[in-house]
């Protein structure tokens, strides 16, 4: 065998062993992932900060899925910002210090209206009896009809202020039958309190707040025949439509936590509690009344043009034409993993 033939054989086996030793160290690295599955990498969690009214009963859904690890087991990390309103997180969400927010039908309906660029992925939440009025008895406040001439609270251009002309258009009244002066949520109820106001129009847990701290001088009148509180969860067009595989995991875990809170009350009221420092004793009373599931129904698309018309109506906005409210829809998502659950016809 020649020199030149011998380096060539010596560096074929040499080839041979290297492979050899590359094949076993992987072998071995394989073995151990396999065998060891909490070494495997894993991609971080995605980072995903959602706006919400944690006063509120609607935000139950959001709350035990991050409490229960719902989110946790999608990948994702969850950041809830309190709000003290829908509109409030629908704020938080246009100027982008939230990627989702919970909001009530009408934020969505004045988005609509303003051609602002959001989608609602679902609605999480609905119920009949969480909107309503109280009266001070000592300004002759005992029925609706004794709304006419009184100056009532409310914060303007939410579902508290589309309930109360709901309400007052049942007594035959127009809005300019009475004073409405505009408050946060948070001011309402010493609004009321001090006498600056005869009387609040809010939704829960703010009207039994006000009503016991009124004690016998107090009367509360429900909006369960004018209005049904739709809680949504949406966010900005571009965020949901980019990031469809994203919007599904959201989906996933809010329908476990809506699932919770609907078959596990006494579990859902303690976490919603611990999480707004409260008493859960306080809201087991309404809570029989309160529908927790994940949907998309035609109901939302009536509720949207409902309420475009009487803001249009009572020059709420400046918008003149009624929008086409199934551009504000994302039923991509919903449909993936429930579709039975949307019914939007489109």
């Amino acid at each position: 065998m020649t020199g030149k033939s011998a380096g060539f054989m010596h560096s074929k086996r040499l080839g041979w062993v290297l492979a050899a030793a590359v094949a076993f160290v992987g072998a071995l690295l394989a073995g151990h992932f396999l065998w060891n599955p909490q070494a495997s990498p894993t991609l971080p969690p995605v980072q995903i900060t959602i706006a919400t009214n944690v006063g509120y009963a609607a935000s139950c859904p959001v709350i035990a899925a991050k409490a229960k690890g719902y989110f946790a087991d999608q990948g994702i990390a969850i950041t809830i910002q309190p709000q003290t309103s829908g509109k409030a997180s629908m704020e938080a969400l246009l100027q982008d210090k939230a990627a989702l927010a919970t909001v009530a039908d009408i934020p969505v309906m004045f988005a609509g209206l303003n051609r602002q660029p959001v989608s609602v992925i679902a609605t999480v939440f609905r119920t009949e009896k969480d909107h309503g009025i109280v009266g001070r008895k000592d300004r002759g406040i005992n029925t609706l009809g004794d709304l006419k001439g009184k100056r009532i609270g409310a914060t303007l251009n939410t579902s508290g202020h589309f309930a109360l002309n709901a309400l007052l258009n049942r007594q035959k009244l127009a809005p300019s039958d009475v004073t409405i002066q505009n408050y946060t949520p948070a001011e309402l109820a010493p609004a009321l309190l001090n006498g600056e106001v005869d009387a609040i129009a809010t939704w829960e847990p703010i009207l039994d707040t006000s009503l016991k701290e009124l004690g016998n001088n107090g009367t509360a009148f429900y909006g369960q025949d004018v209005y049904t509180s739709l809680y949504n969860i949406a966010g900005k067009r571009d965020y949901i439509t980019g990031n469809p595989e994203l919007i599904k995991k959201v989906l996933h875990a809010l329908s476990r936590g809506t699932r919770l809170c609907s078959e596990a009350p006494e579990e859902a009221r303690t976490l919603l509690a611990a999480e707004t420092k409260s008493d859960p004793a306080k809201m087991k009373a309404a809570w029989s009344s309160y529908r927790f599931n994940l949907t998309l129904d035609q109901g939302l698309i009536m509720a949207l043009e409902d309420e475009a018309r009487w803001a249009m109506k009572n020059n709420l906005t400046s918008a003149t034409e009624m929008p086409n409210y199934l551009d504000y829809i994302y039923r991509d998502g919903l449909e993936a993993i429930a579709p039975t659950a949307v019914t939007i016809i489109h």
